[in-house]
This record gives C-alpha cells, structure tokens and sequence, in this order.
C-alpha cells in the first residue's frame, strides 16, 4: 500500500475499535444521517493524516503518482503550500485516496457498520 506505515496502522485499528464499540452501544438509535456525516469527517481527517505523514514534497509525489494522478499534477499538487486540513478536501486527494482506498488500508465506516447491526 502506497504510504502506508504501522503508524496508520495503529491509527486505523484503534479508530476501528472504537466505531464498533460506538455503533454497538449506539446501534438502536435513529442515526442514520449522523453516521452519514461524521463518515464524511472521519475520511476527511484520515486524508489529512496521511497527506501530513508524507511530509515530503518527494513522497508526495511519488506516493500521487503511484495512485494513478499523471506526472504534471502530481509535482504541482505535491508542491502546494496549502494547510493540512484544507488540501484533505481537495478533489486530487480525494481522487487518490478515494473511499475504496481507506477500505482497503481497513477503515470501517460507521455507516455500514450501523447498517449491519441494525440489520441484525
């Protein structure tokens, strides 16, 4: 996995746990849409943590490449001079580190994680 470090990891599994145990506790309620929304946030902020882990304009690049952005854009995107948070919700980033890519590095979403236990 592009950029992927034990930090992330580590990261990823305590957020997991406690989704779980939030949505198991919380599981009866109506909250569909809560769950909807801090999903949006919670993608939001791990783009953010993973664009700042690269620290590097190099890595950036190099990473930006490797997801499938062409050389041009790559450079310029890993040049900018923006803050964290904002770059994390760009259209690139979210282009690169796309939903499926979170899935893939073993975020859960509250969201299917609420429609599994209401489900049940």
């Amino acid at each position: 996995m592009h950029g992927f470090t034990m930090t992330k990891h580590i990261r990823i599994k305590a957020l997991t746990s406690k989704i779980v145990g939030w949505i198991n506790y919380f599981g009866l309620a109506d909250m569909k849409n809560v769950a909807a929304n801090l999903d949006e946030w919670i993608r939001r902020r791990l783009r953010m943590c993973i664009w700042k882990q690269w620290r590097k304009v190099k890595t950036r690049f190099k990473n930006l490449y490797k997801l499938g952005l062409d050389k041009v854009l790559a450079w310029q995107f890993a040049n900018t001079r923006k803050g964290y948070w904002r770059i994390s919700s760009s259209p690139i980033l979210s282009r690169t580190l796309t939903n499926q890519y979170l899935v893939n590095i073993g975020f859960i979403s509250l969201s299917h994680r609420y429609s599994l236990v209401r489900s049940s």
